[in-house]
């Protein structure tokens, strides 16, 4: 009988440790940029106001994560309106033909205490590649305003423009075919 029990026991705990949490960002405390370099010379900065972002995880320092962002292209901002016409017409963004950009993880890396390599899809322009990031988890906490769990992240890495087709007819003479994009990302747990 005791066996039995410790079995049972054995088998509540792990289903329960592994039970997948969803984990959805907090857009007022969070944001999603990029930088390119204009003539050699100037770097110009831009965010993107509208977008989704989940994690799903059952462990506790987010080893085994999986992350989804899905960002409307339209929403995209340099703080400049003649740019940022620019960018979303047919020559970068195209945002009637391709209305989103997404990011889905297919695998996470531990390198060090709460830093990572995360490694995903990215499909911007009608065009997925994979692609590679740094991941630094910042920790989690208990909101004291929701009293709930949120965790922190913040992602940094590069892709390249000509990877994706994306604003073709501009040599990186004109406009990097480096981007970097940074995004920080506070996630509360789901209820």
């Amino acid at each position: 009988m005791k066996k039995i029990f410790i079995l049972l026991a054995s088998a509540f705990l792990y289903t329960a440790a592994s039970a997948q949490t969803t984990w959805t960002v907090d857009k007022a405390h969070s944001n999603v940029k990029f930088t390119v370099t204009h003539l050699l010379v100037s770097d110009v900065d831009g965010v993107f106001k509208n977008y989704d972002a989940t994690i799903t995880s059952s462990k506790p320092d987010f080893s085994d994560a999986k992350f989804q962002i899905v960002i409307q292209s339209a929403s995209v901002s340099t703080d400049n309106d003649q740019r940022d016409k620019h960018i979303s017409s047919p020559d970068f963004f195209d945002v009637t033909a391709y209305p989103t950009l997404t990011f889905t993880s297919t695998a996470i890396t531990k390198t060090s205490d709460k830093h990572y390599k995360l490694t995903g899809n990215v499909t911007l322009h009608g065009v997925t590649k994979s692609a590679t990031f740094d991941l630094w988890y910042r920790g989690t906490i208990v909101n004291p305003m929701s009293k709930a769990d949120d965790a922190g992240f913040q992602l940094t890495g590069v892709i390249k423009r000509s990877d994706f087709n994306f604003g073709s007819k501009f040599p990186s003479a004109v406009v990097s075919d480096e981007v970097t994009i940074k995004a920080n990302g506070e996630f509360g747990k789901a209820k």
